[in-house]
Parts: structure tokens; sequence; C-alpha cells
């Protein structure tokens, strides 16, 4: 594997490297030695999946606050999306930064956005699925997230969304987020 860091510090895009014979192809997409080393999350108590029908589906910008923030290593399992991490760490060179990684499934790539940091993606085709590793239970008290357009960030989007759940869509800028969270 092969730790690409990103404008984000402590983001990486994880890409593989690929073994191939005549019987096909085989590369590791994880090992615990390796993200230790380069001082990343190396266990994940939960996987999810996230299935999306149609092209322009954003999901974000969703994160999970102290005492039990999380880590995500993301892979598009189908499909291509544009995947975001947002530095929401007040304390990291980065803070406010956000970097972005085209996760394709034919390439295996996969995003690894450290805790602390806002995750949300936009699908770039139809019937995209993503394979998150998550170093978190999910806590649904602790369930965070900030608008995906928000000016603070100024994300630089492909394209307009076409789909966006209403949770998402009435999610506040963070500067609205932060006072909540100060309260």
């Amino acid at each position: 594997m092969r730790f690409v860091p990103t404008a984000v510090g402590g983001a990486f895009v994880v890409e593989v490297e690929e073994r191939a014979d005549d019987r096909g192809m085989f590369a590791r997409t994880f090992c615990a030695e390796s993200f230790a080393a380069h001082g990343l999350a190396s266990v994940y108590p939960q996987c999810n999946v996230s299935q999306n029908h149609r092209r322009g589906t954003l999901r974000g910008m969703h994160y999970q606050a102290d005492p039990k923030p999380e880590a995500k290593l993301v892979r598009a399992v189908r499909g291509r999306v544009f995947d975001v991490a947002l530095d929401l760490r007040a304390d990291s060179p980065s803070y406010l930064t956000w970097a972005a990684a085209e996760l394709d499934a034919a390439r295996r790539n996969a995003f690894y956005i450290p805790a602390g940091c806002a995750h949300g993606f936009l699908t770039l085709e139809d019937d995209c699925e993503l394979f998150y590793q998550m170093s978190e239970a999910y806590a649904p008290e602790l369930a965070r997230g900030v608008r995906w357009d928000d000016s603070a960030f100024s994300i630089a989007w492909p394209f307009t969304p076409v789909i966006i759940s209403e949770r998402d869509a009435a999610l506040e800028s963070y500067s609205q987020e932060r006072n909540f969270e100060r309260h």
C-alpha cells in the first residue's frame, strides 16, 4: 500500500499495489502494522456500508464528537465518489482545511479520515456503494454535522448535488454548530 498525504493533516489516500498474473490480481487493502506505523488508527470495531442509487447524491458533512471521535477508512466497492475530509480539530495546523479524493471501485483506493474531521461524499455515477471501517462504535448522542456548502470551508464540489437528505440539508453552518457545542 502507498499512503499519499493530503492537505488535511493525518488524512491519506491509500492506494493499493496490485500484483497481477494469469490468475488475476491480488492486493493488500489493510494492514494494522502499516497503519500504526503511519500513526493511523489500526483497530476498527465497526464497519458500515452506504448504498446510493443516483449520481449526484450527497451525504455529509458528518462527524462524531468527543469523547468518541471516529477515524474512518472509506472505500468505494462499487462506482465512483468525490470523498471529502474536513479538518475540525481546533489545534490542528490544517484546521478548517478540506481535502478530497476520488474513490473508485476499479482503482480499489481508500481515504483515511482522522478523528476530529468531518466526512462527506458526492456520488459521481449511479449505483455507488461505500464500505467504511470505523475506529469507534456509533454513538447517536455524539453524532454531529456541518453544512456541505458552508462558506467557512468553500469545498469545491465537482457539481451541485441533486439528492440530499432532509437531515443533511438542515445542518447548520459551522459557526452555528460551534455555538451549539458551547451551550
